[in-house]
């Protein structure tokens, strides 16, 4: 344990003891979870950090569409201007909504809502949109008030659980046993050597798409189109890292940009000497779109799970909790 987790340790016991007697509340029904009447679906993780949810979230609904549901989303909304429940619509703006949320609306083609209290977002969503028939709650496995037909807890397979201790001193929002309870684990990327889960779980990976051009989104260009240009490559999500490797594996040689998650960004942070391209993340260009010029580029990325790991998540919904 390094001095700044030691030095933290006494708000981590308090997070800790706080999480624990909440969960404890909802689980003895001492605080009644609220049900609502489409079965939902819970994508979320026990650590801190992006373990790909967003990715997830919009493979679920893709997915389920296909199947014959109609889903709608539910998210936080981080960064958002105020709590909600507000619809998100694809031309939202990120400082309103929040930088996922607007995401979320603009490569989920069904009706996204967002706000703290998760039951009231679902149930704006479903009296604005009476025809869906299932909810997906984006980050929502912490969010004990909507009860749940389906849990998903996604785990990072490179970072695992990082040191193991609560938030602040590591990256724990609740401990490795919490797992044991969800329904379906998914681990996103190589599993590193030692990590211990509880059970099975479905291997995610994230397959990158073309490069997307922020002044015209109907313009594409794939990486070997970028690989002799000098190039910047901006990251403000949960693990910049991630991004800088997919690229790296692209061919593309670049300088890094890390930022911290969900930074809201001005033209000044773009301020790079001898710029010609700058590529980044879809959260961090529906950030950027405002000041962008010709040379910005996002990268998108679909999540890409096993055959069959669907039908899994059909059988949960067709049995309830």
């Amino acid at each position: 344990m390094g001095p700044v987790a030691l030095a933290l340790l006494p708000l981590s016991i308090v997070y800790a003891t706080v999480t624990a007697c909440r969960r404890a509340l909802y689980r003895t029904g001492l605080l009644r979870a609220i049900r609502l009447p489409v079965p939902v679906i819970v994508v979320g993780n026990i650590t801190a950090g992006g373990t790909g949810k967003t990715p997830l979230v919009l493979w679920l609904a893709a997915n389920l569409v296909r199947a014959g549901f109609r889903p709608g989303i539910v998210t936080r909304g981080y960064g958002a201007a105020n709590a909600g429940p507000a619809l998100v619509s694809p031309a939202g703006e990120p400082g309103v909504d929040g930088d996922e949320p607007v995401l979320l609306a603009r490569r989920g083609d069904c009706p996204v809502w967002r706000g703290t209290d998760r039951v009231a977002a679902a149930r704006a969503l479903l009296a604005a949109n009476p025809d869906r028939d299932v909810i997906i709650s984006d980050d929502g496995l912490q969010h004990y008030r909507l009860a749940r037909d389906v849990e998903i807890a996604l785990i990072d397979g490179a970072a695992g659980f990082g040191n193991g201790l609560p938030i602040p001193s590591g990256p724990m929002r609740e401990p490795v046993r919490r797992l044991a309870r969800t329904d379906l684990l998914v681990v996103k990327g190589p599993q590193r050597a030692g990590l211990a889960l509880p059970g099975p779980a479905a291997a995610m990976s994230l397959a990158p798409g073309r490069f997307r051009n922020l002044r015209d989104p109907a313009l594409a260009t794939d990486a070997a189109a970028l690989r002799d240009r000098p190039v910047h490559a901006v990251a403000g999500i949960g693990r910049p890292q991630q991004f800088f490797d997919t690229l790296a594996a692209l061919g593309l040689r670049f300088q890094e940009h890390p930022f911290p998650d969900h930074h809201t960004y001005a033209a000044s942070d773009f301020a790079f000497a001898g710029v010609d391209t700058v590529v980044m993340t879809e959260k961090d260009a529906v950030k950027s779109t405002g000041f962008a010029t010709t040379n910005f580029w996002a990268l998108p990325v679909d999540a890409v799970l096993p055959e069959g790991f669907l039908d899994r998540v059909l059988e949960r919904l067709r049995h309830g909790p």
